[in-house]
């Protein structure tokens, strides 16, 4: 599933055990702070920069969002969004879940173009009241943002920070119009600047984003079909089908200017027959690359969100990424009196480095495994399909993988 198109049992949802990253037992306390500021300063009012907010203020910490843009630009973010139901979990325990217009996913429904092999994933199959849902990014920061302001918690809108600079323990965080200090700062907005320690893959391709009709209802299932030119996917969302049609980039501008009619018979030439569209909106065309830094970590500083990681949206990561890192930021920093020591943020790394690492990995993998047209890679895939399709236990893996990360472990 696409992330752009973005447990156990219900008894325990939104309130998962210590030892699966939850709130553990006592308040957060930070240092005292300079001249009123806060002691950990958010760079990026949107989604992830948001939800670690909410996090620390759950465990008593308190921290500042410094927003280039007007206080609530995240309400109006155009982007879809696949949730995991892992997400939901941490969504519900911000209190935000009810506020958000999701669709679930009953079912996932893999295959691969011109060559043998299919698997289904399903919701019942794992006990599960969905694998996940698809919302609006509009959505999930507005409910993010009423929780900001029904928690109190300070928003600078429309201040950019240009440039941060080393304090006696603490950062100076420089504007055009004002200067603070933290003892910590999160950078949770903007891509991965040159010369960072990175790893940079540029995959050639860009996705093609828009939303599509069939001609008879969803039904809750999501489509993961790989082809030569890229994966496609459709996520229900609404009455509608989210659309993530990857190609070339030369190839993605041109189907994007596309007369809807002529699109329509080229989505219809590159899904097949499962389902029959009708209707297609207005396309956007964003191009995929893997960035990301070897360290989520720094002086006083931490990465977020796609400051950390840019995905490619295949099996739909990135965001739920985000999420897991965000909420054990959190809880690393619980009752620390200064939240940017080394030690503390070196463990945060540590503990974060196998999920991190394992999703970039599987996403990165999936593109290079399936964007291959060698004979023997379609017959590898077919193979692997066809065992995921016949093996309930390693098909469980997946599954409880694209879910809840490292925790399937």
């Amino acid at each position: 599933m696409a992330d752009e198109y973005h447990s156990a049992s219900d008894a325990n949802q939104g309130h998962p055990s210590p030892r699966e990253g939850g709130r553990g037992e006592g308040p957060l306390h930070v240092g005292p702070a300079d001249d009123g500021d806060a002691s950990i300063a958010i760079v990026g009012g949107g989604p992830a920069g948001m939800a670690l907010a909410l996090a620390l203020a759950k465990q008593g910490g308190r921290a500042r969002i410094y927003e280039a843009r007007e206080r609530g630009a995240a309400r109006a973010d155009p982007r879809i969004l696949a949730l995991s139901h892992g997400s939901r979990q941490i969504l519900e325990w911000l209190g935000v879940w009810r506020a958000i217009a999701a669709t679930p996913i009953a079912a996932i429904h893999v295959s691969q173009q011109g060559g043998f092999g299919r698997t289904r994933l399903s919701a019942a199959e794992q006990g599960l009241p969905a694998l996940g849902y698809v919302a609006t990014a509009a959505s999930i920061g507005a409910a993010l943002d009423d929780a900001l302001a029904a928690a109190n918690i300070a928003v600078r809108q429309q201040t950019r920070i240009d440039r941060v600079e080393p304090g006696r323990d603490s950062l100076q965080l420089m504007s055009a119009t004002d200067e603070a200090s933290a003892r910590l700062v999160v950078y949770a907005e903007g891509q991965i600047k040159a010369g960072a320690a990175a790893v940079t893959r540029d995959y050639g391709q860009s996705a093609v984003i828009c939303r599509a009709r069939t001609t008879a209802a969803h039904g809750g299932v999501a489509h993961e079909r790989f082809t030569a030119q890229g994966p496609l996917a459709l996520l229900p969302i609404g009455a509608e089908m989210a659309v993530v049609y990857t190609c070339p980039r030369d190839e993605a501008e041109r189907l994007a200017a596309l007369a809807d009619a002529a699109f329509l018979v080229r989505l219809q030439e590159h899904f097949g027959t499962r389902l029959r569209f009708s209707s297609a909106s207005h396309r956007q065309v964003f191009p995929l690359a893997l960035n990301y830094r070897k360290s989520p970590v720094g002086d006083r500083s931490v990465w977020l969100g796609n400051a950390a990681q840019t995905l490619h949206p295949v099996a739909g990561q990135g965001f739920n990424l985000a999420l897991r890192d965000a909420w054990e930021l959190a809880r690393c920093l619980m009752d620390a009196e200064d939240p940017g020591d080394a030690a503390r943020l070196a463990r945060y790394a540590a503990a974060r480095r196998t999920d991190r690492m394992a999703t970039i990995g599987f996403t990165d993998g999936l593109v290079r495994l399936f964007g291959s047209d060698l004979p023997l890679a379609s017959l590898g895939r077919g193979i692997g399909l066809l065992a995921l399709d016949l093996l309930p236990p390693v098909r469980a893996f997946v599954a409880r993988r694209m879910i809840f990360g490292a925790r399937a472990w």
